[in-house]
């Protein structure tokens, strides 16, 4: 009985047309790879693959063994497969909760730059001075950087500002002892919109170091949440690290973070200006004692 419906399955599919087939298996491929794509690199990555092993081998033994036969327990066994599948829709529910509302978050806002990258561009020079000033002192920092999704939902917590972003001002707030230290710094174009503002946790398993503190799993939490980039300055050992999608990069020197912010942000470093003649001239008085240097060292040598 099986074989026969399998045989009927496959002159059915056949009897279609095939630029409909192709078109079907397309947009599936697509639905599975953008999902695939969205909880790769999370929990919930593991968890779909036990579930979806699990709803296969089921769906596989209900079709073969419940509906291949005749029976009451066959039927009992189909009657328990239908309701099998409406507790594995509610548990996709409650399973992937943090990722439906993630996904959620990002379709609810507004889908532009808020910034433009003459704003983001001075950001980066404000940030990267002042990150670099807080490592060497071991002053601890997180500073958030929006991009597309507005931060407003997490702001609501801190103290809103308002102010003109600038080196100074970040390693002021920074200072151990000030009163908005602690918490985060919340950055628009420009702009230090808020301080003092309480970042969502990320999961210690998370991680991709247990010994690294609450502001690097601020760092990763919040960035889980929205496309937002997060710098963060460790006060204990004073490196710089940034946050992004979910994951933590590798310690960065300070002399190239501006750089990273503006590659991060899809924004090349500006070109250097071209010298003028004065200039040039300048220059290579400057390099005339190093090139007269080098046959010496050479003649030295012999």
């Amino acid at each position: 009985m099986s074989w026969d419906r399998l045989h009927a399955l496959v002159q059915r599919i056949l009897s279609y047309p095939r630029w409909e087939v192709a078109v079907e298996l397309i947009l599936i491929g697509l639905v599975v790879w953008a999902i695939l794509r969205f909880v790769s690199g999370t929990r919930a990555a593991g968890a779909l693959k036990g579930l979806l092993l699990i709803v296969v081998l089921v769906t596989v033994a209900a079709r073969i063994i419940g509906r291949g036969g005749g029976g009451d327990t066959f039927q009992r066994l189909a009657y328990l497969y239908d309701r099998f599948l409406a507790i594995v829709a509610i548990g996709l529910i409650v399973i992937f909760q943090p990722e439906l509302r993630r996904a959620l978050i990002r379709l609810g806002e507004t889908p532009f730059f808020r910034s433009s990258p003459v704003e983001l561009a001075g950001a980066a020079d404000a940030i990267a001075e002042a990150c670099a000033y807080l490592a060497k002192s071991r002053f601890g920092a997180i500073i958030a950087i929006e991009r597309q999704i507005s931060l407003n939902g997490i702001v609501e917590g801190g103290t809103v500002l308002g102010a003109e972003l600038s080196a100074r001002l970040l390693q002021t707030i920074f200072f151990p002892g000030a009163a908005l230290h602690d918490l985060a710094v919340v950055v628009k174009g420009n702009v230090i919109h808020a301080a003092g503002v309480q970042l969502p946790l990320a999961d210690p398993i998370d991680m991709p170091d247990p010994q690294l503190g609450s502001r690097h799993r601020a760092a990763v939490g919040l960035t889980k949440e929205c496309d937002a980039m997060v710098v963060v300055v460790s006060e204990e050992t004073g490196q710089i690290r940034i946050a992004e999608r979910g994951r933590l990069s590798d310690p960065i020197a300070p002399a190239e973070l501006r750089d990273e912010i503006l590659r991060r942000l899809k924004l090349e470093p500006p070109a250097a200006e071209p010298q003028t003649a004065e200039e040039a001239a300048q220059t290579r008085i400057l390099q005339a004692p190093a090139a007269l240097e080098e046959p010496a060292k050479k003649d030295d040598a012999a």
